[in-house]
């Protein structure tokens, strides 16, 4: 029983970190109809800013543990926004009138420049975040340990998410954002500026990203420059899987993928444990194409 309760715990932490990443690709493309292949590198620029910011400031040394991580979290993710806004002016904004496969290559393109990009600042071994940053706390749950850094990486990151769902449902730049993805050209008309709007979409993605790529690293201690590929990859699953698109459906996809891959690892075989989720995201496909929450995209971001 310990054992199942402890990958469940590892599983939902994974899964809410694929969920914020997958944020970032289901509200891109919720308004341009865009998968943005470079939005796992900003993640990656997200750790590294993070270990920088971290070994050239100290901040949990001179503010404590947990203010000094809020601080830094808000850092890097102000940082990896306006890099994300700086993207889309350089490599998106010029194209938007272009084929949509023009957009593709670029987004590609611009994926490879992030990746060489860190890796020839940073080198192409692995870094390592300092030790102890957070207390390594364990909490019993019905007699049962959890660490206390699954706790806190979930509970940001539903906050996080939660937060995300209800300044676009409620807030009158929600609205503007919802109108946006449903007809540009209408939403122009109505006085919005979609341009705007864009701007605050590839700063809102790529920070959720970057606090992401915060955690991971905070998380699991070492980082990579190639690691924004991976976990690209399996936030862009999860973001299927709930419905390219949908807000609740990136959490919900996030989440699954994380249980699927972290029970599939610890039951079955952990060399196995892609495959596992990739076969589960095929039949859900196969069953239900537009993912498990997916409807019509533009009525749901």
């Amino acid at each position: 029983m310990e054992f199942f309760f402890q990958q469940l715990t590892n599983g939902l932490a994974i899964g809410g970190i694929y969920a914020l990443i997958a944020l970032g690709y289901t509200m891109v493309y919720g308004v341009l109809k865009l998968i943005n292949f470079a939005h796992g590198d900003l993640f990656t620029m997200g750790a590294y800013l993070g270990l920088t910011l971290l070994t050239s400031l100290a901040l949990h040394q001179h503010l404590g543990a947990f203010p000094g991580v809020i601080v830094l979290a808000v850092m890097v993710m102000g940082l990896v926004g306006i890099i994300g806004i700086l993207l889309d002016q350089a490599a998106y904004r010029p194209l938007r009138e272009s084929p949509r496969l023009s957009a593709v290559v670029s987004a590609l393109g611009a994926s490879i420049f992030f990746q060489n990009l860190v890796m020839m600042v940073y080198g192409a071994k692995y870094q390592y975040y300092p030790k102890n940053i957070l207390p390594k706390t364990v909490i019993t749950i019905m007699g049962l340990p959890i660490p206390l850094m699954r706790i806190l990486i979930l509970l940001t990151s539903v906050f996080m998410m939660v937060a995300l769902y209800l300044f676009i449902q409620k807030s009158k730049v929600g609205t503007a954002i919802r109108a946006a993805a449903i007809d540009q050209g209408a939403a122009r008309l109505m006085g919005i500026n979609v341009n705007r709007v864009i701007m605050l979409v590839f700063f809102i993605g790529p920070a959720l990203g970057g606090a992401a790529g915060l955690m991971v690293g905070l998380y699991y201690g070492q980082i990579n420059f190639t690691m924004g590929w991976v976990y690209g990859l399996k936030a862009f699953t999860a973001a299927i899987l709930g419905g390219i698109g949908n807000i609740p459906g990136a959490m919900v996809g996030g989440i699954l993928l994380g249980l699927i891959e972290s029970l599939g690892a610890a039951y079955i075989s952990l060399a196995w444990k892609d495959a596992i989720a990739f076969c589960v995201l095929i039949a859900i496909l196969i069953v239900r194409p537009t993912g498990l929450l997916g409807e019509r995209v533009a009525e749901k971001i």
